[in-house]
C-alpha cells in the first residue's frame, strides 16, 4: 500500500479522496491555489502546497507544478479526482515519466476510451451499437455539412476530451451550425486543453443510463450496476440514481453485459464508467467511456456497500479486486442531487461569495459530500458545485420521501443554491413515476 498520495483537485472530490486515503492508512499532500488557501481540502491534508494562483490554468491545470509538488513531498502516487487532469494523458506520462504512480487506467486506454470519437471507432470495431456520427474528428466545416446532409437534423457536437457537458451543442438547422461548431471548439479548448470535436446524430428524448466498472491488472473486470443520469441541463447532470428506474430486467443485462466486454476488450485498470443512451424503442447505443471516477460514484457505493475510491487506491497498488461478480448484489435504491451555487431564478447564473451559514442535511440514509462551511469564501473561478446530497431508502419511494426531508433541511446562507430546484423535481409527478428523460428538466420544471 501507498504511503502518500497527492491529491491533484479540490472541492468535495478532494475531502471524499483525503477520506478514503485516511481509512487506508495512507498520509495525504493536497495542492491549492491562492484562491483555496482556505479550503476544507488543504486544513484536512497532512501537507498542503501551493501550486500557483486562482485561475485553474495556472493552478489545477499546471502539470509541472503538480508534479513538482508530488516530488517534493515525496509522494509516491497521485488521484486525479475527476475534471481538471483526470483524463489527460500529458499528466499521465509526465507521472509515468517521475516514478509516480498515476490513479486511473493507462495512457494506452486513455487515448483509446478517453478520446470520444476513437472510442466510437473502436466499438464499431467491437460490433458495439454505436450512434451515428461522424469517422472521427470533424476537420473543416465542410466535413460536419457533408455529415448533416446524410444524418439531417438535429445532430450534436461533442469535445472529443473531457466531459460535464462543456464543448457540447445541439443544432438544429444548418444556419446555426457553423457558429455551434466554432463555439463547441473554443469552449473544449478553455476547458481540456483541447479543440477537438466530433458530431454525432441527436437521438431526442433518450435515457441516459451509465454502468460502473472496476477493473484490475490481473484482467479481472466487475460491473457494479448501473446508474441513470437523465436528469440534466445543458448536458450538467443534476440528479442521478442507482438502480435505473425504468430499466428492464432485459436492458439491465445487457448493458452490464457490453460495458464488462468494453473494459476487458481494451484492458481496462481502476473505475471507469460506460455510457449509454436507450432510446424510447429500448435500443441501447453506446455513447463514450469516462475512464476515471464520476462525480455520482456514491450513489452506487450507496446500494453496494463498496467504496469504489478504495478499490481505485487498491488497483493502483496492484492487488486484485476485492469483490467477484456474483457478489455483487445492489440494495434499496440511491438519489444524489448537485447543489451547485447557482441560481435557477436567473437561468441557473453562476455564484460567489460568502456562506454565512451552511447547515447539511442528516440522519438515517442522508450522506452529504462536500468542502463547505459556515464562513467559506466561494471563489469564482471553478465549477459551482457545492455538496452532492445522496439519499438511500429500502424502495425508490423511500428514498424519495426522504430526499423532501433532506432538502427541507438542508440550508446555505449567503448565495443562491439549486436546492429550491431539487424540491420541485421530487415533488414532481412524472419523477415520482420514473417517466424522464433527457429533455425533462427544460419539458416538465422549468416551462411548467
Amino acid at each position: 500500500m501507498f504511503k502518500r498520495i497527492l491529491i491533484a483537485n479540490r472541492g468535495e472530490i478532494a475531502i471524499r479522496v483525503i477520506r478514503a486515503c485516511k481509512e487506508l492508512g495512507i498520509e495525504v499532500v493536497s495542492v491549492y491555489s491562492e484562491a483555496d488557501k482556505n479550503s476544507l481540502h488543504v486544513k484536512f491534508a497532512d501537507e498542503a502546497i501551493c501550486i500557483g494562483p486562482p485561475p485553474a490554468i495556472k493552478s489545477y491545470l499546471n502539470i509541472p507544478a503538480i508534479i513538482s509538488a508530488a516530488k517534493i513531498t515525496s509522494s509516491e502516487a497521485i488521484h486525479p479526482g475527476y475534471g481538471f487532469l483526470a483524463e489527460n494523458t500529458s499528466f499521465t506520462d509526465a507521472c509515468n515519466s517521475n516514478d509516480i504512480v498515476f490513479i486511473g487506467p493507462s495512457v494506452e486506454v486513455m487515448e483509446k476510451m478517453g478520446n470520444k470519437s476513437l472510442a466510437k471507432k473502436t466499438m464499431t470495431e467491437m460490433e458495439i451499437p454505436v450512434i451515428p456520427g461522424t469517422d472521427g474528428l470533424v476537420k473543416s466545416e465542410k466535413e460536419a455539412i457533408e455529415f448533416v446532409k446524410k444524418a439531417s437534423f438535429p445532430v450534436i457536437i461533442k469535445a472529443s476530451s473531457g466531459g460535464g457537458g462543456k464543448g457540447m451543442r445541439i443544432v438544429h438547422t444548418e444556419k446555426d451550425l457553423i457558429k455551434s461548431l466554432q463555439l463547441a471548439s473554443a469552449e473544449a479548448q478553455s476547458a481540456f486543453g483541447d479543440s477537438s470535436i466530433y458530431l454525432e446524430k441527436y437521438i431526442e428524448e433518450p435515457r441516459h443510463i451509465e454502468v460502473q466498472i472496476l477493473g484490475d491488472r490481473h484482467g479481472n473486470v466487475i460491473s457494479l450496476g448501473e446508474r441513470d443520469c437523465s436528469i440534466q441541463r445543458r448536458h450538467q447532470k443534476l440528479i442521478e440514481e442507482s438502480p435505473g428506474p425504468s430499466l428492464t430486467e432485459e436492458n439491465r443485462k445487457e448493458i452490464c453485459e457490453l460495458a464488462i466486454k468494453v473494459a476487458k476488450t481494451v484492458n481496462y485498470q481502476g473505475a471507469g464508467t460506460v455510457e449509454f443512451l436507450i432510446d424510447s424503442s429500448g435500443r441501447s447505443y453506446f455513447m463514450e467511456m469516462n475512464t476515471r471516477l464520476q462525480v455520482e460514484h456514491p450513489v452506487t457505493e450507496e446500494v453496494t456497500g463498496i467504496d469504489i475510491v478504495k478499490e481505485q487506491i487498491r488497483i493502483a497498488t496492484g492487488e486484485e479486486l476485492n469483490h467477484k461478480q456474483n457478489e455483487i448484489s445492489p440494495k434499496g435504491h440511491a438519489i444524489e442531487f448537485r447543489i451547485n451555487a447557482e441560481n435557477p431564478e436567473e437561468d441557473f447564473l453562476p455564484s460567489s461569495g460568502k456562506v454565512n451559514l451552511y447547515v447539511p442535511s442528516g440522519g438515517l440514509g442522508v450522506r452529504v459530500d462536500s468542502h463547505l462551511y459556515t464562513g467559506y469564501q466561494i471563489p469564482p473561478f471553478y465549477d459551482s458545485l457545492l455538496a452532492k446530497l445522496i439519499v438511500w431508502g429500502e424502495s425508490r419511494e423511500e428514498a424519495i420521501s426522504r430526499a423532501k426531508r433532506a432538502l427541507d433541511e438542508f440550508i446555505v446562507v449567503g448565495v443562491p443554491t439549486t436546492i429550491g430546484f431539487h424540491k420541485k423535481v421530487v415533488n414532481n409527478a412524472f419523477f415520482h413515476r420514473a417517466e424522464f428523460y433527457t429533455n425533462f428538466i427544460q419539458k416538465r420544471i422549468l416551462n411548467e
